[in-house]
């Protein structure tokens, strides 16, 4: 069953231009969505549309099979934890989760017993009496979970939550988030522009671009078979690939190709190598631990691509990159969309 359907969703602001072009995707009961694009393709824009917090101009909004076009945000089943936690500065942790349930007319023994039960499943517990002030910023950022798990509900939205921390943070907070989907089961719509937290955290990933829906998939599928060179190029680190078809070395397909590769699926040689490859001069080298990221121009253009430290050649001078055109993707370099290699003959 779908925990939240949208057809067609459509939504400009004042008269302006259009902001989300017809979006239409459908979101099983336990999943965890994550909405990704860069900044202004529409994606927080989408998610205030779930919560009820705009109105779509067109199209259909569906939340456990009812349509939800003109409920209110409380009758929608639904908790938003947002970027800046919007927390309660003079309340205590307790008071923070419990707040919306005080809203709600629940006695204060029964809220406050809910809100120490969410408090020791997130760990919280020895910071119950703490005002918001005395907590970091993971802290912080548990509090507001807890608070939106208080209320019980079935569908969870999360609007950039982890953006305000540090990397270190982030990354144990992405594992927490991952763990409570576990144990809750709850539906989880998870907006970011991280494609880091996309590609760990989700169970299909929604790719946005300028208000449009290029792919909505696994991660898997996105990262191994992207709908648009928009998407190939978005996620991955360091980025994909994309050289002119007609500039690889012994090309013989059709021309108004761009071939993307992928820094992990070349290969640097010291000499040149039987199959297919490139020379290349390296101009820049950074090291990632046991790994070195080597940026580098080629008779094809620029490329960056992924060296273990211990394969990596002692001569430098001339250096060879191989690789192989059944690890390739092939795009269209009027729509932009991707090419079957078997297309290409």
């Amino acid at each position: 069953m779908s925990a939240i359907s949208l057809r067609d969703i459509r939504k400009s602001y004042a008269s302006g231009p259009e902001i989300l072009h017809g979006v239409s995707l459908d979101i099983t009961s336990g999943e965890f969505i994550v909405i990704v694009g860069p900044s202004g393709c529409g994606k927080s824009t989408l998610l205030r549309l779930i919560a009820g917090l705009e109105t779509c101009d067109q199209g259909e909004i569906e939340i456990g099979g009812r349509r939800a076009n003109d409920l209110p945000p409380q009758d929608r089943d639904i908790a938003m934890i947002f970027q800046n936690y919007a927390l309660y500065p003079h309340m205590s942790v307790r008071e923070n989760i419990a707040f919306g349930l005080e809203l709600r007319g629940m006695p204060k023994a029964e809220r406050n017993a809910r809100a120490e039960q969410v408090a020791r499943t997130l760990q919280l517990d020895p910071y119950l009496d703490r005002k918001p002030g005395a907590l970091s910023g993971g802290q912080r950022q548990r509090v507001a979970m807890g608070r939106a798990m208080a209320r019980n509900t079935s569908t969870f939205l999360m609007d950039e939550p982890l953006s305000n921390l540090d990397n270190a943070l982030r990354i144990a907070m992405r594992t927490e988030i991952k763990q409570l989907h576990r144990d809750l089961g709850a539906t989880i719509v998870y907006v970011t522009h991280d494609q880091t937290e996309a590609l760990s955290l989700a169970d299909r990933i929604a790719v946005m671009k300028d208000g449009d829906l290029l792919q909505f998939d696994t991660p898997e599928a996105i990262y191994d078979r992207p709908a648009h060179r928009f998407v190939a190029g978005f996620l991955g680190v360091p980025q994909i690939n994309f050289l002119p078809a007609e500039r690889l070395p012994g090309w013989d397909g059709p021309v108004g190709l761009t071939v993307g590769l992928r820094p992990e699926s070349m290969r640097v040689e010291a000499t040149e190598p039987d199959g297919h490859g490139l020379p290349i001069r390296v101009t820049l080298s950074e090291m990632t631990g046991s790994s070195l990221v080597l940026h580098c121009d080629s008779p094809a253009g620029k490329l960056s691509l992924n060296c273990a430290r211990k394969d990596m050649p002692s001569d430098t001078g001339s250096l060879w990159v191989s690789y192989e055109l059944d690890q390739a993707l092939f795009f269209d370099n009027g729509s932009g969309r991707r090419v079957e290699l078997a297309q290409v003959g």
